[in-house]
This record gives structure tokens, sequence and C-alpha cells, in this order.
């Protein structure tokens, strides 16, 4: 029960039990003022602040009510103790200080960082010299082979270190190129296995899919290389700056050719276990005449002549005493052929005219300048979904870069380009194009080396423009599992009809019937045969998924079972619609990390095969899988502007800046070390801080 007592000093009712703001809302209102309701209200509220000013709970029960007096003490008090309000505008100029003396803190700290690092990596001293022990066979290879040259069997680095050492005794793995292919198997490749040799006539990879920014500025060239002994020293390979002429394939030997120090060509033999060819391909000319007037963009050479041809068109042009006419002819830049790199390189150019050409060149060099893109199919980029072929042609024509589409071109001249365009009514008409500059991307064609191969392996090798090999990416003729073709000097041979007796011999034993092509299938051997198919042709997959219909589509007579003719002729037609595998960087890539992994899977097995004396027959099949190409998409820049076509079930979308940016992104993360990263981005930079680098050298 609560206890009430009047106070003497007041006369007020006051009930002690209560919170103390309670006890304070209890005296009447005509002796507490605003002022006065404004000081309880600024008192504490909580029964712990009363106990703190009191001895013990008894005092605290006991003390008599308060009076004004007190009210007016304790308002003085905790006015006093009440912390002060800090302005927004100074706590905000504190947390700026705070962070930006951080990120000064952070960046010295890094710079004086960098320094100390790259102090340590100056030497001081010259290395100590000392006595190495290197093979005679080194210094005087024997001689031998068809063609009684010497052969590389030991190398001059074989007693370098005890890796070397454990190394040369191992099976000899050569790679002819230093392309994406070759490059993907050299990252995956466990080096504890492999005695690994790399012939290439350049010592460098080019990172291929940004080589059209090269070419005007946008990105450095070195940006986009990356020394192949740097990547080879992942593995402990050795390399050969050489250049791969011929290939015994009875003997295992490689014949390779080089200038040496006097001008004289050396050739010499370099033996092997397994050969790897991934020497690329060459620009198509498709019988034009006229050639050696254009340029090509297949490597960094060419990536410098163009930029420097380009710069050349462009100061000629502002010479006094260049004519109306020739200025024309100078600006007028003439791309032939409407695939990736060929979009990628008018659009590149264009940003170079509209976005530096206009700050540090004349402005009648603007209006003068023409870029032409000629393309033999009805669209540019036609392997590409429609509609991003359409929406690139229409920002094309925003940017008046003209299209010519249905056009061939017959010849190219010194100061011009002849070629034919198909109208819409179906008449041909020849045209004359006038131009300063002409860039030749036209598709691709086989190598001195892949016309050598295919010539000596004769039946085996039908394709023009490529070599051929199975699905295990073994090059078709040659003894099995020694020789190997990826990239874009080989293309996978679906030839699923052919394989119609293997797929039917273990059914037919299986139903006691000698003569594979007497046997009638039912579904269930539909099934088994369809399954063979898919572990052997991986791309086929894609056209086996209903089985069922394929088999009551090809039963003419309707009697439930497919005879011999009627499999072939469903086999054929899964022929017919396995196309040719893109020659693009990502298919060299896939396949050169296929046969990483195969060979390091091989490399396992060997010590089992050896035991059970294993030596012939399809060991490749045996240990691992066939080759199965899956398309990750297509990119293309096209002028500010990028296009997505990524595959048949996947996203095909275009957009503006955040499509480059995407666009850029891919790439970057694709880039082959972290030091073409770094200085990739850094140009990105630097264009958009100071502009293209307009100069020639």
């Amino acid at each position: 029960m609560l206890s009430r007592r009047l106070s003497r000093d007041t006369g007020l009712r006051t009930v002690h039990s209560l919170p103390f703001r309670a006890r304070i809302s209890a005296y009447p209102t005509r002796i507490v003022s605003p002022s006065q309701r404004r000081i309880v209200s600024n008192l504490p509220s909580s029964r712990t602040t009363i106990l703190r000013t009191a001895p013990d709970f008894k005092t605290f029960f006991t003390t008599p009510p308060l009076t004004l007096t007190h009210l007016r003490q304790l308002s003085t008090t905790t006015s006093k103790n009440a912390p002060k309000t800090t302005p927004k505008a100074l706590k905000y100029a504190y947390r700026f200080a705070a962070w930006f003396g951080s990120s000064v803190l952070f960046v010295s700290l890094g710079v004086i960082g960098f320094f100390v690092y790259d102090a340590t990596t100056y030497v001081d001293h010259a290395s100590n010299k000392s006595d190495l022990t290197i093979s005679q066979l080194a210094l005087n290879p024997r001689r031998g082979g068809p063609k009684n040259l010497p052969i590389l069997e030991v190398f001059i680095d074989d007693e370098d270190d005890e890796d070397r050492k454990r190394q040369k005794d191992k099976p000899r793995l050569v790679i002819l190129g230093g392309g994406w292919g070759g490059v993907a198997l050299l990252k995956e490749l466990n080096p504890e296995d492999w005695h690994v040799t790399v012939v290439s006539p350049t010592n460098y990879f080019l990172f291929t899919p940004m080589l059209p920014s090269a070419t005007v500025g946008t990105l450095g060239l070195r940006s986009l290389v990356e020394p192949i002994r740097r990547i080879i020293h992942g593995v402990r390979g050795r390399f050969l700056r050489a250049r791969a002429e011929d290939v015994d394939f009875s003997a295992r030997l490689v014949e390779v050719s080089q200038v040496d120090c006097h001008g004289v060509e050396q050739r010499f033999y370099v033996p092997y276990d397994k050969l790897v060819v991934a020497v690329g391909s060459v620009t198509n000319a498709h019988g034009v005449k006229g050639l050696e007037h254009c340029h090509f963009l297949k490597d960094i050479r060419d990536a410098r002549e163009i930029r420097n041809r380009i710069i050349r068109n462009l100061e000629l042009a502002c010479l006094p005493t260049t004519s109306d006419e020739d200025r024309k002819r100078l600006l007028s830049f003439v791309v032939s052929g409407g695939g990736p790199t060929g979009v990628e390189f008018a659009a590149e150019l264009y940003d170079l005219l509209n976005e530096d050409l206009i700050q540090l060149f004349p402005r009648l060099l603007r209006n003068e300048i023409s870029v032409h893109l000629i393309q033999s199919r009805d669209h540019i980029l036609n392997t590409y979904d429609e509609t991003l072929s359409t929406y690139a042609e229409e920002r094309f024509a925003r940017d008046q870069v003209e299209v010519l589409v249905n056009s061939r071109v017959s010849e190219v001249k010194e100061d011009s380009i002849v070629f034919t365009q198909k109208q819409k009514d179906g008449t041909v008409i020849t045209k004359e194009l006038p131009m300063g500059f002409c860039l030749w991307s036209t598709g691709v064609s086989q190598a001195d080396l892949c016309k050598t191969l295919s010539g000596k392996l004769g039946k085996a090798q039908n394709n023009r423009h490529a070599l051929e090999t199975d699905t295990h990416l073994r090059l078709n003729g040659t003894p099995l599992g020694d020789v190997y073709a990826i990239g874009d000097c080989a293309t996978v041979q679906n030839n699923v009809a052919d394989h119609i007796i293997s797929f039917l011999r273990s059914i037919a034993w299986k139903h006691g019937v000698t003569d594979p092509e007497k046997l009638s299938l039912h579904f269930s051997d539909w099934r088994n045969v369809a399954e063979q198919v898919k572990k052997r042709f991986p791309q086929a997959v894609g056209h086996l998924k209903r089985l069922d219909k394929l088999f009551e589509e090809y039963d003419r007579d309707r009697s439930g079972t497919l005879d011999f003719g009627e499999l072939r002729e469903l086999l054929k037609t899964i022929d017919s619609k396995l196309t040719s595998l893109p020659a693009t960087a990502q298919r060299a890539h896939q396949q050169g990390s296929y046969l990483a992994h195969k060979f390091n899977k091989l490399a396992r097995a060997a010590p089992g095969l050896r035991a059970n004396e294993i030596s012939d027959g399809d060991v490749d099949a045996a240990v691992y899988k066939a080759f199965e190409y899956k398309h990750l998409g297509s990119l293309a820049y096209i002028g500010n502007s990028a296009v997505f076509d990524l595959g048949n079930d996947g996203w095909r979308f275009a957009g503006g800046l955040w499509a480059v940016y995407a666009w850029r992104s891919i790439y970057f993360a694709q880039s082959v070390s972290f030091r073409t990263r770094v200085l990739m981005a850094m140009d990105w930079g630097k264009r958009a801080l100071f502009g293209r680098d307009l100069m020639s050298y």
C-alpha cells in the first residue's frame, strides 16, 4: 500500500514509490510553471540516477518531497553536466580530415613500400661465375635423320639445376607455336611429367582480341604481349626461336630453321615423343589481285605499321601542297571484311577520328574523312544474331561509317579498290572506290607448315583450309597418339556415318550376326548406338536429344526396327548438321587446356600401361574423353558501344558505354598475366586523361 504524506514546506501530495519523474508530475499544476516543466523534463527519469544522490534505499524512501528550491538546484547541476552538442559541419570536417589523413598515410606507405621493394630488385655486384657441366652433345649435336641434320637431343641448360636434371629423362613434348592453344597447354600442364620444348618464330604471346585497339593508340603495343620465356618458366621448359619447316613422323623429328648471326639459314632436328601443332593461320587472299597494297592485322608488327600509315596519311593531308583530290583519297579508309576484326578496327578508327583528330588537326580533315566497310554477305557480323548485326549497322550508319554489303573485292590498286556489288533486283554492278588505306580481314588460310604436312599425309587430309583431326585432336594420318593439332591450323572432323561399322560391331556380336550390315536395330539397340555416338562425337549431343522421334522418323518401312541403310541415312543427317568449330581464341584455348589435362592423365597412367605392356591401341580414348567445344559467346566493339552474343541458349544484347565497360572487363580478366592487366588499365586511364598517342615510330 502506497504511503502518502503532506509536505510541510509546500503542502503538496507526493507518491514516494513512483519513479522520480512521476513524483514530480504529482505536484499541482498551479505551482509548476512552463519553465519549471522544462526543467523537470530535462531531469533524469531513472531511479538509478536518484540513488546516486541518496546514501541508501531507506534514505531514498524517507526523503521528503522536493521543493521548488530543490528543483532549481537540480536544474543548475543538470545544465552544467549536460554534454555540449557539436555542430554537424564540424563533425563532417572531422570525418573528412580523418579520411583524408588515412588516405594520405595509406598512399605514403604504399609509395614507400614500392621504393623499398624496387631497391631489392637491383643487383650491386656481379653474379659469381662458376664451372658448368655441359654435355658435348649439346655443343656438338650428332647428325642423323633423312637429311643428315644436327639432332637437338641435349640442351645446353639440361644441367643447370636439379629440376632440369630430373626433367631431361622425361618424355619429350614439343609444341610448335606460341599462340592461344600453346599457351593454354603450358599454363595447365604438370611440369614434373614432361620435358617441354616450344618452337616459335616469335618470342612473345599476343593477346589478339584487343589488337584493333593497338592500331590507333587506345592501347600500347606492349600491353598486348607477354614474353613467351616467362610463360615457359612456369613449366621449366625450353624455348627455340625458330620456324618449323617439316615433320618426319616415322623418325619423330621436327625440322626447324633459323638464320644465324652471319645471316645464313641453319636447319636442325628437334626429336619428340608427342608433338602439338599450334602454328595458327594466315589471312585468306581469296585469289584477289593487288593485296600487296593492303595491310593485314595478325601480328603486333601489323598493328605498328597500320598506326604509322594512318598518322602518315593524316600528316600528308595537312600539307599545303596536297590537292583536294589527293586529300580525299588519303583520308579514305577502307576495311575489307565484316567480321569481328574488321568491324572492331573500323570502330576504333572512327573513335580516333572523332575524339582526337578534331582536337589536334585542322577541322577540314574531319569533313573530308570517310570510312568504308566492305562485306560479301548481306550483314556484317554474320556469325552473330541478326538483331545484333542490324544494331551494329545502324550504329555505323549514325556514325557515318559506310557499310557496303553484298560486295566482293575483285582487285586492289595502289590508290583505289575495285569491287562488285549485288543490288536488290539481283543485278551486279562494278564500283571503284578511291582509298589511301585498306585493311584486308577476310578469313584465314593454312600456314606453310600445314600445307606441307597436308601434302605429305595425302588422302588422310581432305580439307584445303586446315589440318583435319579426330575428336581426340589427333592429326589424321599420323601414328595414333603421336601428333596433335589445335587452334586455327586445325579442324575437328565430324564423320559420324563413317564409323557406322564400329558402332554396330559389338551389337552384331551380341545378336550373333556376323555381318553388321545385315543387322536390324530395335529401339534399345538404337539407344546403345546413340550413346556410342555421343561419347565419340560430343558435338553431336545436341542433335540426339529425342531418340524416339529420330527412330520413328527414319523407320521408313514402319517395321519397328532400323536397318543398315536407314541408320546410315540418320547418321549422315547428323553429319550435315555438325558445323566446323570457329577459328577463335576461345576454341584454341579450350583445346590447349583439354590437351594439358589429357597429357597429365596419360603421364599418371604411364606406369600402369608399361607394367601391363600396353603400348598400342587407342590409349587416348581409354584414358580420357573426347574433346567437346563449349561456345561461351562472342563479343564485338562497335564504337563507344558493344554487342554480346552468348550462344544459342544465352543472352543477346547490345548497349552503350556500360556495354563497353563490360566488354573491357571480360577481356581484362582473360589477359594472360597480371603485368598485361596493369598495363591495359594504365593505357585506358591514359587515354581518358591525355588522349591517344598520335605518333608514328
